[in-house]
């Protein structure tokens, strides 16, 4: 088994570092300044300076597999790159044009959308001139299972007409948000997984109503575009915006779903490093009690634990990458939840005890650890929550048991 990185990634991986370290660190506290300076819910002009140049140093679209709309890496390959973006979530990801919903939505019209939808909407989130949100969770179902969804797409002549309520709409809080990928249900009698369908909805079209921007653990997370309440009321789209056809909604959202959930796994890997290197230089620099913090006891356990939870959680996921480029995202689906499972709770850990090292400090705004636990402690519920990915894997398991 070979571990060590192929000669094209660790070229990439360098020149990514160098760009973590000259540019997007150093951006960080003039990205929070232009944050707080009013732009709570769009983009500081900075981060069209880091995207510039990106689009210079060639990072951009790293995490599209094929080479006819992205860089042609391999998950494997692209792995330890958003590893990297891990590190400065909140502006890292969508400096090189990797940042979730758009990565979701870029992969969804790249594997089901027709040359027209990939003329008008795949190309320009390619260049990264526009950005996109998707709409399928729903305030009124448990939207664990997306077989709940309650919003109607009706087909009406040439026309489908939408009407719902979605929230939790990631990336529809963004002013450079232009396109909303909408699942919802054209039959509700069919059978329970081909009732759903995707449509794409232009943002502007009467009757779309952004109600609100939900906050995650009192931030705005505006630096991933939000997340909207929306409303759809009698929203009336061209047919020829569903996406593959009716009834593949459940199909498409699980193939969106795979590499969206891996993606984040590779960038927790990042926090958890981030908050590990702060962690000890922390302790490196603070005494208590006659002795540096470095030397208690407890914080060595804290230390030792962090790095072999990482280093499994790392180990893992590049497993999973490598079976999704060998035997494809359903050979991977044991591996996918594992990881699903195992590593938003490994950053969180980390994260923790991060938090306590750094004492009051920890918990303010003065160190990136309060809110890169936040995001770590939501992606427990994205995509997924933890019981139902541990549910549906005790299952898989349980199959193999049966005949005996």
């Amino acid at each position: 088994m070979e571990f060590a990185y192929d000669a094209r990634t660790e070229e990439l991986r360098t020149r990514m570092l160098a760009f973590l370290n000259d540019h997007v660190l150093p951006a960080e506290p003039v990205f929070a300044a232009e944050h707080d300076a009013g732009h709570a819910w769009g983009r500081p002009p900075v981060l069209q300076k880091l995207k510039d140049e990106a689009r210079r140093q060639g990072l951009w679209n790293l995490f599209l597999p094929g080479e006819e709309f992205g860089a042609g890496l391999t998950n494997l390959q692209y792995a330890p790159l958003a590893e990297i973006t891990g590190r400065s979530p909140f502006i890292a990801p969508e400096a090189v044009n990797c940042a979730a919903p758009d990565t979701g939505n870029m992969e969804v019209l790249t594997g089901f959308g027709t040359p027209e939808q990939q003329e008008r909407w795949l190309k320009p989130l390619l260049d990264g001139s526009i950005r996109s949100a998707f709409c399928m969770t729903e305030p009124e179902v448990a939207s664990s299972d997306a077989a709940n969804i309650a919003t109607r797409i009706e087909r009406d002549g040439d026309s489908y007409v939408i009407n719902g309520r979605k929230w939790w709409s990631s990336g529809a809080m963004a002013p450079e948000c232009e396109l909303l990928i909408v699942m919802g249900k054209t039959d509700p009698e069919g059978p329970r997984h081909r009732q759903q369908s995707m449509v794409i909805v232009p943002r502007d079209t009467p009757g779309v109503r952004v109600e609100r921007g939900l906050h995650v653990f009192g931030y705005t997370d505006g630096p991933h575009g939000g997340h909207g309440e929306v409303v759809f009321d009698n929203v009336r789209v061209p047919a020829g915006n569903i996406i593959s056809g009716e009834g593949d909604g459940f199909a498409i959202a699980q193939a969106r779903l795979g590499p969206g959930r891996i993606h984040h796994c590779m960038r927790l890997i990042g926090m958890a490093e981030r908050a590990f290197d702060l962690m000890c230089e922390r302790v490196s620099t603070r005494a208590a009690f006659g002795k540096p913090l470095a030397q208690q006891g407890v914080v060595r356990e804290w230390i030792a634990e962090s790095r072999v939870r990482i280093e499994q959680a790392r180990l893992l996921v590049l497993k999973t990458a490598w079976l999704m480029d060998t035997v494809g995202n359903k050979g991977a689906h044991t591996e996918i939840q594992s990881i699903k499972i195992a590593v938003p709770a490994m950053a969180e850990w980390i994260l923790d005890k991060a938090i306590q090292a750094h004492g009051g400090g920890g918990v303010s705004q003065d160190f990136p650890l309060a809110e890169l636990w936040a995001h770590a402690r939501t992606l427990r519920l994205a995509d997924g929550p933890d019981e139902v990915h541990r549910n549906s894997l005790a299952r898989r398991e349980l199959r193999r048991y049966a005949a005996v």
